[in-house]
């Protein structure tokens, strides 16, 4: 400005204070805005990915269950993952198997969830043991893996211990009362073990058939025990005759029945029912045609009645 109050010089009104930022134009601010919904639209989509993967395999997983196709799935797992660990170096085991008698090799593998072609590497031994003991046949077993490619199995299989007869149906029972396998009717008296029959028989099969056992005669005659109403047994003989035991003291009453035996021979008597439930008596009951016969002497044996016909 000059001394007559003009302006001297030339003053650019465009150009900005220092160290003043000029705001962002329209079109930078929507470039802005573009990329930040881009880059959350990016990651929401990877998460939905996901989402929708995990679902589907769960869904599938869910629906091979259902099916019944869960072990198919898991073998074809199994079987992808030793391929692969295979390609990786790793080799096949070399499964050796002890105590199997009533399984086969097959069996045996198949019950562990693992083939011939499985790799050491992925098997775990305390899961292909629990696999194992979830088998009926098997008490108890041992897995132990032998770097770098073996895998030893030893199992103790369970004893057969008596045929238990249930609603019609047969099956063979360990000392513990666990079903080992069904049996066919046909089969049951081939099998050479005691019959027990009746709800819950299967459990108190062993208490029972060791007290038995202290009467080889009776024992050598039993074809097999009933349990009746879970409370007490009876006895079936060969010869169609029942021997009605009481709920408490049965060897008690075991030794009264030798007893029997031993002096009036009343095993081999033509009886249908020995009542042995008493104490202080034991009731019997003849068969049918014993009772006829006993009737028939009877009335043979009575006199005659003397009179005059008129």
């Amino acid at each position: 400005m000059d001394r007559g109050g003009r302006l001297s010089g030339t003053v650019n009104l465009r150009q900005a204070p220092e160290g003043f930022t000029p705001p962002p134009s329209r079109f930078a601010h929507f470039i802005h805005r573009f990329a930040a919904r881009t880059g959350r639209l990016r990651v929401l989509r990877g998460i939905e990915i996901v989402f929708v993967a995990v679902l589907l395999a769960a869904t599938a997983l869910y629906g091979a269950i259902r099916g019944g196709h869960a072990d198919a799935v898991m073998d074809s797992v199994h079987d992808a993952a030793d391929a692969v660990a295979q390609r990786a170096g790793f080799q096949s085991a070399n499964v050796s198997i002890e105590g199997a008698s009533r399984l086969s090799r097959v069996d045996v593998l198949r019950v562990a969830g693992i083939t011939e072609s499985s790799t050491l590497f992925l098997i775990d031994a305390d899961a292909t043991r629990a696999r194992l003991l979830r088998n009926s046949w098997i008490a108890e077993a041992t897995v132990a893996k032998l770097y770098p490619d073996r895998l030893e199995i030893a199992i103790v299989e369970k004893k057969p211990f008596a045929v238990w007869q249930s609603r019609g149906n047969f099956f063979v029972i360990a000392r513990d009362g666990t079903v080992i396998d069904q049996l066919a009717r046909e089969r049951v008296r081939e099998a050479g073990m005691p019959i027990v029959v009746g709800e819950g028989a299967d459990r108190r099969a062993q208490d029972f058939l060791a007290v038995l056992d202290r009467f080889p005669a009776v024992r050598s005659e039993t074809v097999a025990a009933v349990l009746i109403a879970e409370r007490r047994w009876n006895l079936r003989l060969k010869n169609g005759t029942d021997v009605r035991l009481p709920e408490e003291d049965a060897d008690v009453a075991l030794m009264r029945l030798v007893a029997l035996e031993r002096d009036k021979r009343i095993l081999s008597r033509d009886v249908s029912m020995i009542d042995m439930r008493l104490p202080d008596r034991v009731v019997v009951r003849l068969s049918d045609e014993a009772a006829e016969a006993h009737d028939v002497a009877m009335k043979a044996r009575a006199p005659k009645r003397k009179g005059t016909d008129t």
